[in-house]
């Protein structure tokens, strides 16, 4: 059970520099001098562009352009292969015993994470200041910068795969209703697909059965797409050679005009979201039986963590810092998801929410919203190198700000 919600810090003790607590040095809690004011308005055009965000072709060449400066620091590996042909792939940098894993754009319209990954790589491949590092020296950095490139060239949120070829796959399946989460279209586009952040099952060499389907939302899911199986082959390959994954973090957006309702940005257009696994009442006690190392309040840390780094850099009245917590009523339960399915493996797992996906807001506020993900994102790789993060009080998770929605009575 979920220990008792603490009062409501003051703003000044939660952006408490997680520079000092996790950076590990003493920084002044101030608005960084690029930072940029509160986002005034919510404009949703009828087409809106997205050809500023990186698309497939472009993400490839990107990503072996970085491996190829970085003289070694980074490599960059095949994980997979889409339906439609695509190459799943993985960038991988430094070398440390902590494993930090982050996969994005498993929906192919929310985009802001692959462009904050293509800098983080950037950045750990190219930088020679001695955080950077020593970062390299205790971490192991491996990033999915775009999972679902099928779904992303559509500009959709699921992948492109047909029941058909999916029993092709699992000829076990034949003649089974289908998986819960498959639907014929979606987004506008006449092409079959899955939502892929449904996928995911904690049984990590679990194989599909026709008695399991078709589920439901609070099931776990089925791995039945080549995207939701690259993920899992890279989490059990890093957890053989390391022993486990310390952190996974899953980049994705949310509505386009949510406002904060608490916090010193109470009005404002939130930037992002960010939570913990939802895995039902009393932080997932029916499944604790089963998967003991589930540790709800280490993703909790670890979301605290990105929070207050974000804080840390920008001030708390600044654009990039109208951050809150992500829709969590206390019986909120999506065991398919990837953040469950690997929290319940014993990883910390953290999900952004960056607000408008590219098919509503476009290309609007597009470097608030990557400068945010990106901070966070480093806020914990940081914290998870140092221990800072695990020295946090999972607790103040609950004092972040909410957008509206009725969060959980103590």
């Amino acid at each position: 059970m979920r220990k008792p919600v603490p009062a409501v810090r003051s703003s000044a003790t939660l952006s408490a520099a997680l520079a000092a607590s996790v950076l590990g040095v003493t920084v002044a809690v101030a608005p960084a001098a690029h930072a940029t004011p509160p986002i005034e308005t919510c404009q949703v055009p009828e087409n809106p562009s997205w050809d500023g965000w990186t698309n497939y072709s472009e993400l490839v060449r990107s990503l072996h352009a970085i491996e190829r400066r970085s003289h070694g620091r980074v490599d960059v590996e095949k994980a997979g292969r889409t339906t439609e042909g695509r190459t799943l792939w993985r960038a991988r940098a430094g070398n440390g015993k902590k494993v930090v894993l982050v996969t994005s754009a498993i929906h192919g319209n929310e985009r802001t994470g692959t462009e904050a990954l293509l800098q983080i790589l950037n950045r750990l491949g190219t930088s020679q200041d001695r955080h950077t590092r020593a970062l390299l020296r205790q971490v192991t950095f491996v990033a999915m910068p775009m999972v679902n490139p099928d779904g992303g060239e559509l500009n959709r949120r699921a992948n492109v795969i047909s029941w058909d070829q999916v029993t092709d796959r699992f000829p076990q399946l034949k003649g089974a209703p289908k998986a819960w989460y498959h639907s014929e279209s979606g987004d506008g586009v006449a092409k079959p697909g899955f939502d892929l952040n449904r996928d995911f099952n904690p049984d990590l060499n679990y194989v599909p059965k026709a008695s399991d389907l078709p589920g439901e939302q609070t099931d776990a899911g089925f791995f039945l797409s080549p995207e939701s199986r690259a993920i899992r082959d890279t989490y059990v390959q890093l957890r053989r050679e390391k022993g486990q994954v310390e952190a996974y973090i899953d980049l994705h957006h949310m509505g386009p005009c949510d406002r904060l309702t608490s916090g010193p940005q109470a009005g404002k257009l939130i930037s992002a979201a960010i939570d913990y696994p939802p895995l039902g009442v009393e932080d997932g006690a029916k499944y604790k039986k089963d998967w003991p190392k589930l540790d709800q309040d280490k993703s909790r840390r670890y979301a605290l963590a990105a929070a207050k780094g974000i804080y840390g850099k920008y001030g708390m009245n600044q654009a990039e810092s109208a951050i809150g917590r992500y829709v969590h009523p206390d019986e909120r339960e999506y065991a398919g998801q990837g953040r469950s399915a690997l929290a319940l493996n014993g990883t910390g797992t953290v999900l952004f929410e960056v607000r408008g996906q590219s098919d509503d807001l476009g290309e609007q506020h597009k470097e608030v919203f990557t400068a945010t993900v990106r901070t966070g994102v480093e806020s914990i790789m940081t914290g998870v190198a140092t221990g800072a993060a695990d020295r946090l009080d999972g607790d103040e998770f609950f004092t972040l700000p909410t957008y509206g929605w009725d969060a959980p009575k103590p």
